[in-house]
Order: structure tokens, then C-alpha cells, then sequence
């Protein structure tokens, strides 16, 4: 008997679910890359539900196709095209910072990486608030945004123009999130204490020793200078033009009504969270399709060793000839077949175990049960997918989050990453040699964190999806948001409190030092008058 409430609620939780809004508007504002690879499959999920989908792109625009069964486009000429939209900047990008970090612990080197950063952040930043300001003085597309009568702006704040344009259109906001411009997203809008919350770049877990959590703090405040003079001013001059002064990007993105934050707590550390944010990790996760024939007769052929497949991400495929030639000849000493999506010339070390593709079927080969490693880049995609499977990784991380991913998998004994700037055939053999033991744990352990990863309520893309309709529903969810964003910082910290008990308990010791002095003087004014009387 005790069981049937349970299930009564279970019922009436899907119930719920499987209502929609009836055909609601939907604003999307994206980031192209990687970032849209995700929000494309919320896009589609949204469109499944009966939502009419329309999507902001710039003219330049890489990923964000202009033509598609799930949405409407509306395309925003753009002269100058973000970073993250060019391969070939990608690819520079990616070789400076390699050449930074082969002088890694020098303290000029940890000077370059940050002006690295910072150039490309900030110059990402400016394009991205000149087409926000394009789209503002647009009158003819502002009034059919407005005409349209959207219940909600879908987008994702790491580069924060969608953020603009919905509070420019009054419309409530749902983020697909992880990072923003000053790091995790949590630290915008949760208490998020240093001592074993790390921070982007730290390379920390949630169990620091005193210096770690010395660096942990050195690298927040460098995030926070980045936010205050590298990121926002190009908001700021948007935000003080159109909304006034007393309005901020940051307090724009603070006021958002759901962030469905990309991860969860089976890949992320344990750290407080708020009522509005909704834990969507894996929520791309799919089951496996049959492999093309071909490919599907040289995994085959790999027999009882299996298949050990790597790709590096679409825009970081090419890590040059000298690390190809390397990681060629790594896979040449395995006795396990290679599937490796690789881009540039073919390396001459190539082993005749070893596949090359220009592109792969990622999610279909970490589905196939003969798939024994994943080496990746350590992007958060390819990562939830590896969950999904129960595959375990060995990391090549290169820019960005990806260090800071792999150091939470390596943290739950799932895989290891090894560093590209030193990396030889010997280093790199033995480390895949050491996942694929058997007699090691990395794949006991990954399927243990995906049975973990599947055992929930409901699935993570249908908590998107629901969530998204919520806030449709009550054109808003101002109640799972706190206010405390609207609070000075000195108020938020307490300071004025701190500050108020310190001034009174001055002023009580005062009031008491000089009680005290007086009690004392009169004391021996009178000692003093009683001598003198004896005496007479």
C-alpha cells in the first residue's frame, strides 16, 4: 500500500510533463561552435513539442544552418565574424597557446596565457555587442521581435547578446549554460566558497591543500578582473546607451529565470546550487545507430582487443604534424584497431591498425560494444556521451575548460589525461596501455558513474524541455530566483552587519574604558579628600 502514492506521483510528475504550453513562440539566441551543437538538439526537442522555433543567426554564422525543418531563421548581416566561427583562427589560437604552455611555470609565460585569453575574449566580446547594437537600430526587425509576441528568449550567456536583446524585448529568460565570461556559471548567481569550489583554470578538485586553494583564489580574482575590464565594457557602453546607467550585463544575466546548467553531479563536484537552476548533464545522450557496413567490418575485425576510436572536436582537429606523428605511432604499438578522426596530412608512423577519418559517427562508436577508449579532447559533448556508454577517456586537453574537465573524470577514477606539450610515444603508449588493463578500474568505474548518470526521474532532456514550458506557462519564474544580486556588494557579503557590530562594539568598550577612567579619577579624588581629612 505504501507504495501507491508514490507511483500516484510519478504519474501525475508525467502527466505534467507531457502537457504543453500549445504551440508557444520561442526566441532563440545561440553561440555558434560546440555551443550549438547543443542547443540545437533543445531546439529540436522544443519543436517536437508542438513550439513555433524562431532562431537569431549572424550572416557569418558557421554551424547555425539558415535553412531547417525545426525553426525559423532570421539572419543578422555581420561584417566581421567571431573567432569561434573561424577554423583558421582556431587553429592559431590553438598554436599559441601551445606554444605558452611548453614554457608552463615560468611566471612570463603565465602572463602570456592570460594576454592570449584576453585578446581573443575581448575581441569576441566587441563583435558580438556591435551586432547586439545592430539588431537594436534595426526599427523593422525590432517591431516584428515585437509584433510576434514570444513567451520566452532560449539562449546560451557565454557571450551575452541574447541576454540584451531579450531584456531589450521584455522577455523572460531560460539559459543552456555552463560557463560564462567570468568562469563557472554558478559563481554568478550562487554562493560558491573557494575553499572546495575550483575555479576555471585552477586545475583543481574539491579536496585542495593550502596552496591550492591559494591558487584557486589568485585564479577567481584574475576571472574577476576579466569580467570588470575585459569582457563587460563592450556591454556596459550597449547597456548604458539603451537601458541607462544603473543597468549591467551581469545583472541582466543574474535576473534570468532557469539556468539549465549542462552538467550534473555525477561529472561535477558537490557545491552549492540555487531553486533556478535545473541539472540537465547528458542531456544530448541518445542510444547507439548501426555503423555504416565498412566501418562496421573494421571494428569487427578488431576481435576480442576491441577498438580504441579519438577525435579532438570539429574547430581543433589538426594538432599539427609533429604531436600526429606522435599519437600515430602510439596507436601503431596497441594490438587494438584505431578509429581516429584526423585532419592535416597523413602521418607516416600511421600503423596499419589505424583507421583515419575525416568525420565520425561519435556517438554510434562509443555505443558499439567493442569501443574500449575514448581519447578526446575533453570537451563537455564528447564527455556526457562517453558517460552515457560507459566508455573510459584518456584526455589531450588543449584550450579552455577541457584541463578542468578531465581533472574532475580523473577525480572519479573514470580516465586520465596526459599533457600534449611533453607528450612521446612511450608516455602516450603507456597511458593508453593503462586503461585498456583489465585488471585496473577505469572501466569498472565508468560504467558504475553511467549507471549512476541513468538512474533519475526523469530524463535530462525532458527536464529542458519542461522547464523551458514552465516558464512559458507563468511568463516567468521570478519566485526561484533570489534577489540578492539586486543587493551592493558589501550588503551581500555583510560587511554593513560586520561593519555596524564592530562601530558598537567600539563604542560599548569606549563607553566603558572611559566609565571606567571617571569611576577610577573620583576613586581617588576621594582616597585623596579622606587622607587629607585624617591628617587635619
Amino acid at each position: 500500500m505504501g507504495s501507491y502514492p508514490a507511483l500516484a506521483f510519478i504519474l501525475l510528475f508525467v502527466a505534467t510533463l507531457s502537457s504543453s504550453c500549445d504551440g508557444g513562440k520561442v526566441l532563440v539566441y545561440p553561440i555558434d561552435g560546440s555551443h550549438w551543437l547543443n542547443m540545437k538538439i533543445l531546439v529540436e526537442a522544443l519543436h517536437s513539442q508542438g513550439h513555433q522555433i524562431t532562431v537569431l543567426r549572424s550572416s557569418t554564422s558557421w554551424y547555425v544552418s539558415e535553412v531547417s525543418p525545426h525553426y525559423t531563421s532570421i539572419t543578422i548581416p555581420q561584417e566581421q565574424s567571431q573567432h569561434i566561427e573561424s577554423q583558421d583562427f582556431m587553429t592559431s589560437f590553438l598554436k599559441r597557446s601551445l606554444e605558452i604552455r611548453r614554457n608552463r611555470g615560468s611566471l612570463w609565460a603565465f602572463f602570456e596565457f592570460y594576454e592570449n585569453l584576453f585578446n581573443m575574449i575581448g575581441d569576441n566580446q566587441q563583435v558580438v555587442a556591435k551586432l547586439v547594437v545592430s539588431i537594436f537600430e534595426n526599427k523593422t526587425l525590432i517591431k516584428e521581435l515585437k509584433e510576434t509576441g514570444y513567451d520566452v528568449c532560449l539562449t546560451d550567456p557565454a557571450f551575452p547578446g541574447g541576454v540584451l536583446v531579450a531584456h531589450y524585448l521584455k522577455l523572460p529568460m531560460v539559459f543552456n549554460v555552463r560557463w560564462i565570461f567570468n568562469g563557472d556559471a554558478h559563481f554568478a548567481i550562487a554562493p560558491s566558497p573557494l575553499s572546495y569550489v575550483p575555479q576555471l583554470f585552477s586545475d583543481s578538485s574539491d579536496k585542495m591543500d593550502f596552496f591550492q586553494r591559494l591558487k584557486n583564489a589568485m585564479y577567481h580574482s584574475i576571472l574577476v578582473y576579466m569580467l570588470h575590464y575585459v569582457s563587460s565594457p563592450p556591454y556596459q557602453a550597449v547597456c548604458d546607451r539603451y537601458f541607462g546607467p544603473d543597468v549591467s550585463v551581469m545583472s541582466l544575466m543574474q535576473g534570468a529565470d532557469i539556468w539549465l546548467m549542462r552538467v550534473d553531479f555525477t561529472f561535477e563536484f558537490p557545491r552549492p546550487t540555487m531553486p533556478n537552476v535545473v541539472y540537465i548533464g547528458g542531456f544530448q545522450g541518445k542510444p547507439s545507430k548501426p555503423l555504416q557496413p565498412d566501418l562496421e567490418e573494421f571494428i569487427e575485425s578488431s576481435g576480442e582487443h576491441g577498438v580504441v576510436i579519438m577525435t579532438m572536436g570539429t574547430l581543433l582537429s589538426d594538432l599539427g604534424p609533429e604531436i600526429s606523428e606522435i599519437i600515430a605511432s602510439a596507436f601503431a604499438n596497441l594490438p587494438q584497431k584505431v578509429v581516429w578522426r584526423h585532419l592535416g596530412k597523413r602521418p607516416t608512423t600511421l600503423g596499419n591498425n589505424t583507421l583515419l577519418v575525416d568525420w565520425m559517427p561519435q556517438n554510434d562508436l562509443l555505443g558499439h560494444p567493442k569501443t574500449k577508449v575514448f581519447v578526446t579532447h575533453g570537451g563537455t559533448n564528447g564527455i556526457y556521451e562517453a558517460i552515457n556508454h560507459g566508455v573510459p577517456i584518456l584526455g589531450i586537453p588543449l584550450i579552455f575548460d577541457q584541463f578542468d574537465n578531465m581533472v574532475r573524470l580523473k577525480s572519479r577514477g573514470v580516465g586520465e589525461f596526459v599533457e600534449v606539450t611533453t607528450l612521446d610515444v612511450e608516455s602516450l603508449t603507456s597511458a593508453l596501455k593503462n586503461i585498456l588493463d583489465p585488471e585496473k578500474s577505469y572501466k569498472q568505474n565508468m560504467l558504475k558513474l553511467s549507471q549512476l548518470h541513468h538512474d533519475k526521474p526523469i530524463k535530462p532532456l525532458d527536464s529542458a524541455v519542461f522547464w523551458v514550458e514552465y516558464v512559458m506557462r507563468h511568463k516567468g519564474a521570478a519566485h526561484l530566483r533570489t534577489e540578492s544580486y539586486k543587493m551592493p556588494w558589501y550588503t551581500y557579503h555583510g560587511f554593513d552587519v560586520a561593519a555596524f557590530f564592530v562601530t558598537l562594539g567600539l563604542m560599548i568598550s569606549t563607553i566603558i574604558w572611559v566609565s571606567c577612567r571617571c569611576l577610577v579619577r573620583r576613586l581617588r579624588r576621594t582616597k585623596m579628600s579622606t587622607s587629607k581629612s585624617k591628617k587635619e
